[in-house]
């Protein structure tokens, strides 16, 4: 079984059950010193580190914009995301936000330490006029702050 790592995997003990990848932008996260050493053991064991395809950031980005995850994804959880996709990798991860993106993509999750994630949608509302946008920030008709708010 192929598995994507995302940081919050490297302040575990779980052993690996597979050929494990991530990307430079989660060992860029590890800056905890048991984390770090974690990842040094894993990938003198074969954990292999590498960038995304450029095309599955995009279907990341997309899949992001239609769930509603889009403004709490980090680059790091983009990444992950990708290189997910473009392996069939199962994606091994406790963040919500990044299952429901996931499930979206048709990539398999499995939970680190916690329940797994339903899939769910998010949508953007301006608290001032009440209308509806694709990300959060300021609303550009009437300036109020956009909140995020369960589908």
């Amino acid at each position: 079984m192929k598995l994507v790592l995302d940081a919050s995997f490297f302040f575990t003990e779980i052993p690996v059950e597979g050929a494990a990848w991530t990307t430079p932008s989660v060992v860029g996260e590890l800056g905890d010193l048991h984390a770090k050493c974690r990842f040094a053991a894993l990938a003198a064991t074969g954990l292999r580190v590498r960038e995304p395809r450029g095309e599955d950031l995009a279907r990341v980005r997309e899949a992001a914009l239609l769930t509603g995850d889009a403004g709490v994804l980090s680059a790091t959880d983009q990444d992950i995301l990708a290189l997910a996709l473009e392996l069939e990798a199962v994606l091994v991860t406790d963040d919500f936000a990044i299952q429901n993106v996931a499930h979206r993509l048709g990539i398999t999750t499995r939970s680190i330490r916690q329940r797994p994630a339903r899939a769910i949608k998010w949508r953007y509302r301006c608290s001032g006029c009440g209308r509806y946008w694709r990300e959060p920030g300021d609303c550009p008709v009437c300036g109020a702050p956009i909140k995020r708010k369960l589908k």
